[in-house]
């Protein structure tokens, strides 16, 4: 499966306010995000900072959720996954011919 296939499929189970587009999955995106943090935070705190299997699927799993929420507001705001996907790595690769992928804002 490529990213657009990927987005395709994704919005199929997209169900959400029309008026909410862009919001939406921006707020999803922000607390499945939050969900990743969390679960590498307990493995640290609890699990002795080992990262099993079981751990590495339930944190995965997540992933995927922000994943899903890219895809949507990718979708919202007139882009295919794929085309986002190339524009962030032509940035970076821009910015380490220039020598600039250390240091800090966006226009660098």
């Amino acid at each position: 499966m490529n990213l657009n296939e990927y987005q395709e499929a994704a919005l199929t189970t997209a169900v959400y306010p029309e008026d909410k587009r862009i919001i939406y999955p921006a707020l999803g995106m922000c607390g499945e995000a939050g969900e990743v943090a969390d679960k590498v935070k307990k493995v640290i705190r609890d699990n002795n900072q080992s990262f099993d299997t079981a751990r590495k699927i339930e944190i995965a799993k997540e992933v995927g959720d922000v994943l899903w929420y890219c895809a949507t507001m990718a979708h919202d705001l007139g882009f295919t996954l794929e085309s986002i996907a190339q524009m962030n790595i032509s940035k970076l690769q821009s910015r380490k011919e220039r020598g600039m992928i250390g240091g800090s804002g966006d226009n660098r």
